[in-house]
């Protein structure tokens, strides 16, 4: 299987993304050779691409009926000044993400607090979708608690998403394209793919370990057929291997959606974008000092987002990440 699986990409309008000019790409050859070269009395020009999306974070979380709050989330816009080195041919890194713990908190905070760090230490600029899996995979082979947690992590190098996910909470990408009739169809691209024990490949896996599926659960008990942490499931063929999604931004891009499955127990994908959509093109906006009107509208979308799921009924933790793609 591909490292990657790319994500069908609409015909580009003009827009806020520009493909590199002819003058861009030869900078980067020039930059090549010269590593290639190996002089050291020659400066490598870092690479600094014109007309990279803003991106913009803002989360909403709420305990519902649960005694604990168990889900953690990390919002990296700048994940640059983790690096031990600065990489030469990348203008931007960020890093986003929402862990959904089950058992305990201890997992998903123990993710929240080293995958990101984890991550910069093993992060090449040339293959930065196997830095992710390894980095999810060592985090979660490491504790020894029986707590677990689903992971699912957005990395983004310039204007390329990099999305590596365990469990069942989900990534989701908001795009929108020309219609036949004028009107802008609203595209829901899924960003990570869900792991439970139902799923045929999954079940065979555990079973294959000597593990059971009972009622849609590992041993009758496990939700998730991937996870950090649940030590008791390794040797049932629970796993830390992640799946990886690659996607390249386009100029047709509103925002990407992160959420544990507790959003969607309640909300079908694309019931939870057009929440999302509906609440930007809302008339009204309270103003606040600091804040843009964009700005406000995206963070009045995420806690809408996020109590309307618990008003539906939603009993389970409620975490919601919304990151904008602006000009």
């Amino acid at each position: 299987m591909d490292l990657f699986d790319d994500l069908p990409e609409p015909t580009q309008t003009s827009g806020r993304l520009s493909a590199p000019s002819a003058s861009d790409e030869e900078e980067e050859r020039t930059a090549k050779r010269r590593r290639e070269d190996g002089g050291e009395d020659v400066e490598v020009k870092r690479v600094c691409k014109e007309g990279l999306p803003e991106l913009k974070a803002y989360v909403a979380a709420r305990r519902g009926e649960r005694e604990e709050m168990q889900d953690a989330h990390v919002l990296l816009p700048d994940l640059m000044g983790f690096l031990p080195s600065q990489p030469e041919l990348v203008s931007r890194l960020s890093y986003f993400a929402v862990f959904d713990g089950h058992g305990g908190a201890r997992a998903s905070r123990f993710a929240a607090e080293h995958l990101h760090h984890n991550l910069a230490k093993k992060f090449p600029p040339t293959e930065p979708g196997r830095s992710c899996r390894l980095t999810c995979v060592s985090v979660g082979r490491k504790p020894s608690w029986k707590d677990g947690s689903t992971a699912t992590c957005v990395l983004v190098v310039d204007d390329v998403l990099y999305v590596a996910n365990l469990g069942d909470s989900r990534a989701v990408m908001c795009r929108t394209e020309a219609a036949a009739d004028g009107q802008q169809k609203l595209l829901a691209l899924a960003l990570s793919k869900e792991h439970n024990p139902t799923i045929y490949e999954e079940r065979m896996r555990i079973q294959r370990a000597g593990g059971t599926v009972r009622d849609g659960r590992v041993l009758g008990v496990l939700e998730v057929s991937r996870s950090i942490g649940d030590g008791q499931y390794k040797r049932c063929g629970v796993i830390s291997t992640p799946d990886l999604r690659r996607c390249q931004l386009t100029a047709n891009d509103r925002f990407i959606l992160l959420a544990c499955d507790g959003l969607f127990k309640v909300f079908s994908a694309d019931e939870a974008l057009r929440f999302v959509l509906n609440v930007l093109q809302e008339a009204g906006v309270e103003q606040k000092a600091g804040l843009t009107e964009e700005e406000l509208r995206f963070e009045a979308a995420c806690q809408q987002l996020a109590s309307e799921a618990v008003k539906r009924g939603c009993a389970d933790n409620v975490t919601v990440i919304l990151v904008s793609i602006g000009c």
